[in-house]
């Protein structure tokens, strides 16, 4: 029905578990989505702000955007990361694996950690469709603000719950969690 370079969209007959046909639309996706946590040293985050066309607003949210599936997802969240903060990690972790909306798209996020952040060789380079800010803010100030729904991007909220369960559960050197649960 339709094409884009992000996405298809198709409408097909599909067997319903009971065996009854019905018709389904489906949203196949070109990219897998990446979503970076980075945490600084001293346990506060990088966030993003930028309008998202969809719903007409400005977002405040983690690095995040796609990797083409033919290409490394580790590298789509590298390149994201130098984009969008001019950000680079010493130190990646593979924390999540979701499937968004798969009521009715093939779209999965791949989440994860990056830790020793230090400034990239160059500016940072935002795609020529992104006018984008940025903010630093303590860990625990963003996890409030994404589960009071200021932070609504489902990529943040995942990642900022992720992250303070890390903490909490002991899956982050001690000093670090201390400071990211102040």
């Amino acid at each position: 029905m339709y094409e884009s370079g992000w996405i298809s969209v198709t409408d097909q007959t599909a067997m319903a578990p009971t065996g009854r046909l019905a018709p389904y639309g489906l949203v196949r996706f070109k990219n897998v989505a990446v979503a970076v946590l980075p945490i600084h040293d001293d346990g506060s985050v990088t966030l993003v702000g930028q309008h998202r066309f969809p719903h007409g607003d400005y977002s405040w949210e983690l690095p995040e955007g796609g990797a083409p599936l033919h290409e490394d997802p580790l590298e789509g969240a590298r390149r994201e990361l130098a984009e969008e903060t001019g950000l680079a990690a010493a130190e990646w972790r593979e924390v999540m694996r979701t499937q968004l909306s798969n009521s009715v798209t093939d779209e999965r996020m791949i989440g994860y950690l990056a830790l020793g952040l230090s400034p990239t060789a160059g500016a940072h380079a935002a795609d020529d469709t992104e006018a984008i800010a940025m903010v630093r803010a303590p860990f625990r100030e963003a996890l409030d603000a994404a589960m009071a729904g200021y932070l609504p991007d489902m990529l943040t909220v995942a990642m900022l719950l992720r992250g303070y369960h890390m903490a909490r559960e002991g899956a982050l050197p001690g000093a670090l969690a201390l400071a990211m649960l102040g």
